[in-house]
């Protein structure tokens, strides 16, 4: 009720607490108590994989980046991704499922800097041991997000049509974690889920991120792990 007040109203009544602590409070009766260290996620022997396997030549800090979502209102524009990927200094890994392959071969094409594209190539459980050697991801609201989050990975995550205030952002990530929002945009949040395309037609909530200072600080953010190999 509350999200659909705050969708359809603008009232925001959510209360400021994650959902997963939200969840904690409803168990008190049964003496669940929340250990404080975060999400879990388990890999299973079989399903783990090694960067080093799939990417040989890999030896620089690199970014994971998560290319598409749910819903197109929650991805970040293809042009958007591309723009980041020449901007950047360093490596970029593609992940998505099958549904996201042709996103991520437009991607591609569209790139004059190649990343590494594992869209479609990986389950999901073998990107989440592929998010769980890795530093860095870039992704929209997302589960690779929270498997991120379960990992304590650093995590830059770009939000559209939804919003963090419907408590479902990162949880106990790792140090440095930041979350990218356009405040103030009068139809956001259009869904508490989202949609096959914008509404208005104009994307506001994606297209007028800052995409700048989010490229600077995962540069700033890579540097600092190159100088300290």
């Amino acid at each position: 009720m509350e999200k659909w007040l705050l969708v359809n109203f603008r009232l925001n009544w959510l209360p400021n607490v994650h959902i997963v602590d939200r969840y904690f409070e409803s168990l008190k009766t049964f003496s669940v108590i929340n250990d404080n260290k975060g999400l879990d996620f388990f890999i299973k022997k079989s399903d783990e994989v090694s960067v080093k396997d799939l990417i040989p030549d890999i030896n620089s800090p690199y970014l994971l980046l998560v290319v598409g979502g749910g819903h197109f209102t929650k991805q970040i524009p293809t042009d958007k991704i591309v723009d980041i990927i020449h901007a950047l200094n360093y490596p970029v890994i593609l992940l998505g499922g099958s549904e996201d392959e042709v996103k991520a071969r437009e991607i591609e094409k569209m790139s004059l800097k190649k990343p590494v594209n594992l869209s479609g190539k990986l389950s999901v459980a073998q990107t989440a041991s592929l998010i769980s050697q890795s530093t860095f991801i870039l992704t929209p609201d997302t589960g690779m997000m929270h498997i991120a989050a379960a990992f304590k990975k650093r995590i830059f995550s770009v939000w559209g049509n939804t919003i963090p205030d419907f408590g479902m952002y990162p949880y106990l990530p790792g140090l440095g974690s930041e979350i990218f929002e356009v405040r103030g945009i009068k139809c956001r949040p259009c869904s508490k889920i989202g949609f096959k395309k914008c509404p208005k037609g104009h994307f506001d909530c994606m297209n007028k991120q800052d995409y700048t200072a989010l490229i600077a600080k995962i540069n700033h953010a890579l540097d600092l792990e190159s100088s300290n190999k």
